[in-house]
């Protein structure tokens, strides 16, 4: 599983116009599930994502988790994280998991992330979804955790 971490001091995501999460200070999470994965390797992922230090402390040392500041997580399902671009100009994506797997594997993480952090907010997966954020930084961290 693959993720793209984006911390921000302001994050939403619009569907048709429309606003269907949003989150002040905390984490952007651009998830991807691939072949293979299971809940176990999402579970891997969001204790890692949970405790990742990077925020500042009062030093402005990144030391402090999303947790420790109070911040919330905006999921967002992303298949493109998957991409091969090493041959020619058009981008595959047989590296991500096929639809079915990849959204039981995105609800699974939002259902445990809602049940260890209290302010969760997501995106629509399969969706055409337009995300607008405000990189706090610029922070962006890429994390990979496997089986």
């Amino acid at each position: 599983m693959m993720a793209l971490l984006q911390r921000v001091s302001e994050a939403r995501v619009d569907i048709a116009g429309e606003t269907v999460g949003a989150i002040g200070r905390g984490l952007l999470v651009l998830l991807c599930a691939e072949p293979g994965d299971t809940e176990t390797v999402g579970e891997k992922m969001l204790a890692k994502i949970l405790k990742l230090r990077i925020f500042g402390d009062d030093a402005g040392k990144m030391n402090l988790s999303v947790q420790d500041v109070g911040g919330g997580m905006l999921v967002v399902s992303q298949f493109t994280l998957a991409a091969d671009t090493r041959s020619g100009n058009r981008p595959g994506f047989t590296g991500a998991a096929s639809p079915a797997l990849g959204e039981a594997l995105y609800e699974a993480f939002v259902q445990s992330a809602r049940a260890q952090h209290p302010v969760v907010q997501i995106g629509r997966f399969g969706a055409d979804m337009q995300v607008h954020l405000v990189n706090d930084g610029p922070v962006t961290i890429p994390l990979r955790v496997t089986a």
